[in-house]
């Protein structure tokens, strides 16, 4: 252990699951598993490697319409995976089998209903024990509305796709539309006090209903009463986990995230995006008791032998017909010069990692068993879970809930 990470605090990882890898041709990999890719089975094992690493969370990808190489609207594409599970049901069917890492599905706020979204939330934090988490996102797509027909959203052009400022200022309706949703949904968590179940067969009381809390949300978009049908969560409220990549997300999550993350390309640009989370965080009137953790998303690559990723990429890119290209930064390498990278990187302040594997379940089993030997061996990853919530993975203390405290007022 060097004499500089002994000081630090624990080095943070999570891993993102989508199909068979972020890959669009990762379904043609040598140990793919594309037959396998709806079975339960299939995300019981990715889950079970990435518990098996002591990970802190896994988040599940999710879209209200099939998947596309063009960000603006569906293609026609079939040399591709196209269909996916509802990632909350994902989540909820592998939760009893699993015991400590965190389960992080992605949900749609624009065309969900929040009490919804806050009653299966709830369930997968009872069912999984306190170890739900929660990434909100909106959807801009045309195609998306479709499937609903209740509303027509702003459909993005490929020139705003390349302008991250231009997007979000385009979406920015859409985003205020989030930061209700996921404060409707906060609330609802809240609308039970921890006591309100007194359970008692002796009298007969199995609820005490001053402790159930209406919420009499009234908002632009919807208005929302309460109290939630399903009792407060374990963790009191799940972490919520926002991908951001320009201010006006930054500030969706300052306002109402546990986790935000970003997709740096450089030790430059890494300072430079925490910078303006923090001042997304100080625009909103965040209060420095609630911690935001960061972490930094990077497509990963690996292989213990040197310039064999680089050829498997190559190999993928070749089948695809094109490069891959993506938002976050992608590395390709050995887990030991991942390694001194993720090291490198969180000098500047980062929390963690959220690492997006190119390839499942290999880089995935990479990670488990090559990078996080390699960072234990470094002195900057837990050789235990020591929490077995997700809140105590991050560091975060279990909230009270707002109407406990204005009762108590």
């Amino acid at each position: 252990m060097s004499p500089t990470e002994s000081h630090r605090p624990p080095l943070h990882l999570a891993v993102a699951l989508d199909g068979a890898g972020w890959h669009p041709a990762a379904w043609r990999a040598e140990d793919a598993r594309p037959g396998e890719l709806f079975t339960a089975g299939y995300w019981a094992d990715l889950v079970a490697e990435a518990e098996r690493g002591l990970l802190d969370l896994v988040t599940f990808e999710d879209t209200l319409a099939l998947q596309s190489a063009d960000p603006t609207t569906p293609d026609d594409r079939t040399d591709q995976v196209r269909g996916r599970l509802d990632a909350v049901l994902v989540a909820s069917r592998v939760a009893p089998l699993s015991s400590r890492i965190g389960l992080v599905p992605t949900t749609n706020v624009t065309h969900t209903e929040p009490f919804h979204l806050s009653t299966a939330l709830a369930t997968l934090d009872f069912t999984s024990q306190g170890r739900a988490g929660w990434r909100p996102q909106l959807s801009s797509r045309a195609d998306d509305a479709a499937h609903f027909g209740r509303r027509t959203t702003p459909r993005l052009t490929h020139d705003d796709v390349q302008d991250s400022d231009a997007i979000s200022k385009r979406l920015a309706p859409l985003f205020d539309e989030a930061a209700d949703v996921v404060e409707v949904v906060r609330r609802l968590w809240d609308s039970w006090e921890d006591d309100a179940e007194i359970r008692s067969t002796a009298t007969g009381r199995f609820l005490d209903r001053d402790r159930l809390h209406p919420i009499d949300f009234h908002g632009e978009h919807f208005a929302v009463r309460g109290p939630s049908i399903t009792p407060r969560p374990p963790q009191g409220q799940p972490p919520v986990a926002v991908l951001a990549h320009a201010r006006i997300p930054y500030e969706l999550a300052a306002k109402g995230a546990d986790l935000v993350f970003v997709t740096p390309h450089s030790p430059a640009g890494t300072a430079a995006i925490l910078a303006e989370v923090a001042t997304a965080g100080a625009a909103v009137g965040r209060s420095p008791d609630r911690p935001l953790r960061v972490f930094a998303d990077l497509l990963v690559f690996l292989d213990d032998r040197s310039g064999e990723a680089a050829r498997q990429r190559d190999r993928l890119d070749e089948l695809n017909g094109e490069p891959l290209r993506s938002d976050a930064e992608i590395f390709t390498g050995t887990p030991a010069e991942l390694a001194d990278l993720l090291l490198d990187r969180r000098t500047a302040g980062l929390d963690g990692f959220r690492l997006r594997p190119g390839r499942l379940p290999h880089d995935l089993v990479a990670v488990a068993r090559g990078l996080v030997p390699e960072l234990q061996r470094r002195g900057a990853f837990r050789t235990a879970y020591t929490a077995r919530t997700l809140r105590g993975h991050l560091g975060l203390p279990r909230p009270a809930s707002r109407y406990t405290a204005d009762r108590a007022g």
